[in-house]
């Protein structure tokens, strides 16, 4: 396949970084070391294209031509969206009951430009029906950097209304006569910056301010409540939180802040019906670490009315409440599980719903009819595919709605459960595996092991079509729930932030060599694998641990930590501080160099290496993993294998569009696992 790309020589610039020119996409230079890149990444995938087909036809075979999802109940109407067969993308439909014939409210594979055939990049930013069910916003990307113009479309006619609205972003509320919208803007930064307001009929020019958060710590989002009551504007930093409130019906007033912002208070709020303007439910950290419940009347909602609902429990994260007519659900987090706490408002009795054990994951699903009698809540694991069941909020009583299929597939083939790995500190880090029934643990699986830990944010067990091409060919494939992730709760972020950073990565470590000391895994052939934030966590581990891996897939790596955090031209990186430091301490500079991949290259042999990147991915730009891949090829004294992917034309921060241009996407990455990981004794 021929030699890797020589590093790019770098312009006369005296800056010390070789690689910093790289931040203009733009120049030719750049241009010409992304084509040579991904010339030299597609010559080595025609090397295993024989693989690659093979898993691609084992995923297609997996996929369901033509599906409908569960539906969900709104003001009367049914609505769900479905696949046919050929097509990428899905259409939206409403029928006047279930079981009724439907209708086709937006097909989106027919907003791609020019020939549906000749395929194309879409992202579909939002979708909303208006209060009055006549009109649909939703908002289009066609290139994947996450800006998309709104359209609003009259659905007896079937077309869309004259006035469109470029360089939106997510967040969509409408008005409760159903003649204006809410909307989100960003600055050049990227960051969700404001809230407008559009009147229908009117040019976009004309559509006024309701809101600008001028602290770029914090974005905006905007949403109706479940009531229908009320329009909230959160503005959301890493660790603070202000909610403004509109009422539904007076949009075009000055919105009022429900509890001003204090640092490192947060709290998110529901609507309850009620007499009067009714009240306010939220879940809060103030007061209680992992977070409380409390009540507030929605005319007085400060937090001198607040009267509580659950107290805190340092051992139950509470995360956040939805409202029901009479009953609240809270979705909760518990011994690195997820549960739901269903409450009375009435008696103020409550019951636990929960899957059945931790390596199940349990959530609720579309559910937007204020009113309804029953939830609809969805289970899944790493080898069973999701199910979705209705739970009655009086009695708790569960009832099956669907079971989604995969052809050719049986659960009962494989085998999933939650195991524990002990970090160099004490901490246990939770594990979920899965594997083929009847594995011996001997030492000789090649194992892939998955992780994120940052942002709070909670890798779940989930199943996907991939992973029994893993399992089939002799596989463990491992989800570590390390610490900067929410599985522990708040406190497990913060243990895995800022100055404690590094515990994520080697709680991830540790796993390995859990996973390779039990037998589950041949110490030599574990493969890693984690995307934008989890590409960090695969890059630093690249660096402190070269030896335990066999290979590593870093997808859209955030890789140039200090650089990046040093730029507050580069979008998203100041309200990326309270995630990472800010490098302008000199305290905090030096803990992110200790760890930032760019900065720490691996001396001696290294594993094989791919990393993925995207020309108009916003939030990790594409310089980044092409600095971190020169840097290591002009630092490779072993002959190591690495391989750049960057996406050239359209596509998003996770990849392609479409649910064959994602196939297409997955095997390619499985190809380099198998090929990775094969024995090589």
């Amino acid at each position: 396949m021929g030699g890797p790309p020589a590093p790019p020589a770098a312009p006369a610039s005296g800056d010390p970084d070789p690689y910093a020119w790289m931040r203009d996409r733009d120049l030719p230079a750049m241009r010409d070391y992304l084509t040579a890149e991904r010339a030299y990444y597609d010559r080595w995938l025609e090397s295993v294209r024989g693989l690659r087909d093979e898993v691609a036809a084992e995923l297609a075979a997996r996929m369901i031509p033509a599906e409908e999802s569960v539906s969900w109940s709104r003001a009367g109407h049914t609505y769900f969206t479905r696949t046919v067969p050929g097509q990428e993308y899905e259409q939206f439909c409403r029928a006047a009951g279930r079981g009724r014939p439907a209708r086709v409210l937006l097909d989106e594979n027919l907003l791609l430009p020019g020939d549906p055939a000749d395929g194309g990049y879409l992202g579909l930013g939002g979708r909303e029906i208006s209060p009055d069910g006549r009109l649909l916003a939703y908002s289009v990307d066609f290139d994947g950097d996450e800006l998309y113009q709104l359209r609003i479309r009259d659905l007896a006619r079937g077309t869309d209304l004259p006035e469109r609205i470029e360089g939106t972003y997510y967040g969509l509320a409408w008005s409760a006569d159903s003649r204006s919208l809410l909307y989100v803007v960003t600055d050049a930064q990227y960051r969700p910056h404001e809230v407008r307001r559009h009147v229908l009929g009117t040019g976009p020019h004309r559509d006024t301010l309701v809101f600008r958060e001028e602290d770029q710590r914090f974005d905006l989002t905007v949403r109706a409540t479940r009531s229908g009551g009320y329009v909230l504007i959160e503005s959301e930093s890493r660790d603070s939180t202000e909610t403004l409130v509109l009422p539904a019906a007076r949009t075009d007033t000055s919105p009022l802040v429900m509890e001003r912002r204090r640092p490192g208070i947060e709290y998110r709020a529901e609507h309850a019906d009620g007499p009067g303007p009714g009240e306010f439910f939220l879940v809060t950290n103030s007061g209680a670490e992992e977070f409380r419940l409390v009540a507030a009347p929605a005319d007085a909602p400060g937090r001198a009315r607040w009267s509580e609902i659950i107290a805190g429990s340092p051992d139950t994260r509470l995360v956040s409440v939805d409202v029901f007519g009479r009953y609240l659900v809270v979705q909760q987090r518990h011994a690195a599980a997820t549960q739901l706490r269903i409450v009375d408002r009435q008696s103020g009795q409550w019951r636990l719903i929960e899957a059945d054990g931790p390596h199940r994951s349990l959530a609720l699903a579309r559910n937007e009819d204020y009113h309804a009698a029953a939830v609809t809540v969805r289970t899944e694991s790493l080898v069973e595919p999701p199910s979705w069941h209705d739970v009655d909020l009086a009695t708790g009583r569960w009832r099956a709605r669907k079971r989604q299929h995969v052809p050719g597939y049986d659960p009962a083939r494989y085998t999933t459960e939650r195991v524990t790995a002990v970090a160099a500190d004490g901490t246990a880090v939770p594990v979920s595996i899965s594997y083929r029934a009847g594995l011996r643990r001997d030492g000789r699986a090649p194992c892939l092991l998955y992780g994120y830990g940052a942002y709070e944010a909670c890798e779940w067990p989930a199943f996907s079509v991939t992973t029994p091409s893993l399992l089939d060919r002799g596989f463990v494939y491992a989800v570590a729930h390390v610490r900067g992730g929410g599985e522990g709760g708040r406190s497990w972020w913060l243990d895995g932030r800022l100055g404690r950073k590094r515990n994520t990565f080697t709680d991830f470590i540790a796993v390995a060599d859990m996973l390779a000391a039990r037998g589950w895994a041949a110490p030599g052939r574990i493969v890693s694998r984690g995307l934008s934030a989890g590409g960090l966590l695969q890059g630093a581990v690249y660096s402190l641990a070269p030896r335990r891996w066999r290979a590593v897939v870093a997808e859209v790596p955030f890789v140039d930590c200090v650089t990046t955090m040093l730029d507050p031209a580069i979008p998203l990186t100041v309200n990326e501080w309270d995630e990472w430091g800010d490098p302008r301490d000199p305290e905090a500079r030096a803990y992110l160099a200790s760890y930032s991949p760019y900065d720490n290259p691996p001396a001696g042999p290294r594993p094989d290496l791919l990393v993925t990147g995207s020309l108009h991915d916003p939030r990790v730009l594409i310089h980044e993993p092409a600095k971190w891949v020169a840097r290591l090829r002009a630092t490779d004294t072993a002959g190591s294998r690495v391989l750049f992917r960057p996406e050239l034309g359209a596509g998003a921060h996770t990849g392609p569009a479409g649910r064959f241009g994602q196939l297409g996407y997955a095997a390619e990455i499985l190809a380099f696992i198998v090929d990775a990981a094969g024995d090589r004794s």
